[in-house]
């Protein structure tokens, strides 16, 4: 697909832009696309390896980036990447949020310092970067945020992740607020929320738990569960964060994007 050029000369940072292993996570997939699209990208990490991985993709299509290798956790990192942005281009036009994790389980499985690692991931990680991004974004006028949710932030799904479950819930009403606080500035903010994915991050998990099967048999899963009967990609999330952070969803703001597959249609 030729690019159109929807984001030339914009400013984006993508958090999480590495990849866990091989293929296009999330993460990986937006950050290569928005920098087709003609912006400069910001690929935050804290695995610095795997941003310059994403950054030898970009860089060898000849697009913009570079790598950010930074916590996302970390307040005063991340305000410093913020004033980085702006001294170095003048401007932050977009923020996409795109990390998480979840550990198995409810509250008799999981440990306090389990739940409230899932709770920052998920959540606070957020709120960090937009933190540190606001007030550029207030100052010129303009700006969009998006988030990355999950159906599991909506609904019980059939197996347990607490943490993730209410960081990903609490996410999205998080990114209404910012909304509706900020819409007067002309800052948007949307969340995407992802459905049964197939990405290397999926893969990790499987072969690090276990308790879900096989990647044969989550395929076997989607292809019964998700009406368009298979799970999606990254570039599916890639591609509903490129409109969103698009002038052609100028309009849009405060609400959620299903990229789902018909998953979420369903009562069971």
């Amino acid at each position: 697909m030729t690019a159109s050029q929807r984001l030339q000369g914009k400013v984006a940072i993508v958090t999480g832009a590495g990849s866990c292993g091989p293929g296009w996570g999330n993460g990986r997939a937006t950050a290569v696309l928005f920098a087709r699209e003609g912006a400069t990208v910001i690929l935050v990490d804290l695995d610095r390896q795997a941003a310059a991985e994403t950054a030898a993709l970009i860089e060898g299509e000849g697009n913009r980036c570079e790598v950010a290798a930074l916590d996302v956790l970390d307040l005063d990192a991340t305000v410093a990447l913020a004033e980085h942005c702006d001294k170095t281009y003048g401007r932050i036009d977009i923020l996409h949020c795109n990390v998480g994790r979840g550990s198995p389980g409810g509250p008799l499985e999981l440990s306090v310092e389990q739940f409230r690692r899932d709770l920052d991931m998920n959540l606070t990680s957020a709120f960090i970067g937009c933190k540190a991004v606001l007030p550029v974004m207030i100052r010129q006028g303009t700006g969009v945020i998006t988030t990355v949710g999950s159906i599991g932030g909506l609904r019980h799904l059939g197996h347990d992740h607490v943490g993730y479950s209410a960081g990903k819930a609490g996410l999205v009403q998080f990114t209404r607020q910012i909304a509706g606080q900020y819409g007067r500035h002309g800052i948007r903010a949307n969340t995407i929320i992802p459905g049964m994915m197939d990405t290397p991050l999926m893969a990790v998990r499987v072969a690090k738990q276990g308790h879900r099967g096989d990647m044969a048999a989550l395929h076997e899963e989607a292809r019964r569960r998700v009406p368009l009967g298979r799970r999606g990609t990254g570039w599916d999330v890639a591609h509903a964060a490129l409109y969103l952070a698009s002038d052609e969803a100028a309009y849009i703001t405060g609400t959620e994007l299903l990229i789902d597959g018909g998953f979420m249609v369903q009562t069971a």
